[in-house]
């Protein structure tokens, strides 16, 4: 299982031709099984101002294996945030920590175009998939 991260997904739903894109279209072909949990839902779909392309996505991301958040997700999330400050390192968006704390705790690789997952990854164990360019 790969989660993929809103910042793959806002592109991919743009028609942007990028390496990350390629590589969830290839895993896509490929038939993976491909992961959001709901912080992921939440952002893809906040901006989309048209009912008909919303609902549409909706009903995509309906289609992937969902990944909950418990309590303690939240509790783990927090901790690495605090680890990673600890160490120098402040990641610019919480939500990256929450996201990052569901690969984590599933043991999965994420796909990102997010350099905060990057600082992550150096710091905890979370792994990243590499993009094929």
């Amino acid at each position: 299982m790969i989660l993929v991260d809103t910042s793959v997904w806002i592109d991919f739903f743009a028609s942007k031709t990028l390496p990350h894109v390629e590589t969830l279209e290839k895993l896509i072909l490929m038939n993976k099984n491909i992961c959001i949990c709901g912080i992921v839902i939440t952002e893809i779909l906040q901006g989309i101002k048209n009912d008909k392309e919303f609902n549409k996505t909706k009903r995509l991301l309906e289609c992937l294996v969902f990944l909950p958040m418990s309590y303690t997700t939240f509790i783990n999330s927090a901790q690495l945030y605090r680890t990673l400050r600890k160490n120098g390192t402040t990641i610019k968006r919480v939500m990256d920590c929450l996201i990052a704390t569901v690969a984590i705790e599933n043991d999965i690789s994420i796909l990102h175009n997010d350099k905060d997952f990057l600082l992550i990854e150096s710091q905890s164990k979370l792994k990243t998939y590499k993009t094929q360019h």
